[in-house]
């Protein structure tokens, strides 16, 4: 049965908000307009459609629409003037020493189409974040983005020593096994290989706050963690006090 590719959660004649799977362009690919993306998925369902942010590929989550020309300046004045609240659920490697507190550093891109910590030089890029769950090899975090620079999160979370628990980009890591989180008694049957817990990065947009861009309204919306985040995390309290 083939993943549905994302659900409405709120809707009216001006904004659209959506829960994105992972693994879906938000907007058409540079280079190859057919791959499958968000927008063109939407604009077949409503025709005029309007991008207010995005969400990278393999990120989970929020991400709202808007239906008309004024819904869509209104809006990204509020983006532009980093109005919402956006906050992430994101599983990274280890523990931060600190529970909470905050990554200032700025981000520049770089050759390989990603970005980089730039000191001196980058945009101005600030994460606030609280570990919500440790469990000694990794930690659920939240993660609020006052700044919505491309892999904000991941780059920040390498500098700060927890890289998010796969991310092939920027931990060169592609995958999460069992045996990583279930150290002690992993057996495998025989002439079994191992498949992964988890391929993408366990990166989600769970909560998304803005004000109505006519009625100046105030937007709070959430939605849950996605089944495979919701696999590891089970993993990750069944096991974590046993190893």
């Amino acid at each position: 049965m083939a993943k549905k590719d994302y659900t409405v959660l709120l809707e009216d004649e001006h904004l659209l908000i959506v829960n994105k799977r992972s693994g879906l362009l938000t907007i058409p690919d540079r280079y190859r307009a057919d791959i499958p993306n968000l927008y063109h998925k939407l604009q077949a369902v409503y025709g005029e459609i309007y991008i207010v942010h995005r969400l990278d590929k393999g990120t989970s989550g929020l991400i709202c629409f808007a239906k008309t020309k004024e819904a869509h300046r209104l809006l990204s004045l509020q983006f532009e003037a980093r109005e919402p609240v956006k906050r992430y659920y994101a599983i990274v490697q280890g523990v931060p020493f600190e529970k909470e507190g905050i990554i200032d550093v700025g981000l520049s891109p770089n050759k390989e189409g990603g970005m980089h910590v730039d000191i001196k030089r980058g945009k101005p890029s600030v994460t606030e974040y609280q570990v919500i769950e440790a469990f000694g090899q990794f930690s659920l975090v939240e993660a609020t983005i006052l700044t919505g620079r491309t892999h904000q999160i991941r780059i920040h979370f390498k500098h700060l020593g927890h890289p998010l628990a796969v991310d092939a980009l920027y931990a060169n890591k592609s995958e999460l096994y069992l045996s990583e989180i279930k150290r002690k008694r992993f057996n495998l049957k025989k002439n079994t290989d191992e498949r992964p817990l988890l391929s993408r990065v366990p990166l989600h947009a769970h909560s998304l706050k803005l004000l109505h861009p006519v009625t100046n309204e105030p937007i709070d919306i959430n939605c849950e963690v996605p089944k495979d985040m919701r696999a590891i995390l089970s993993q990750l309290r069944k096991w974590s006090k046993k190893n």
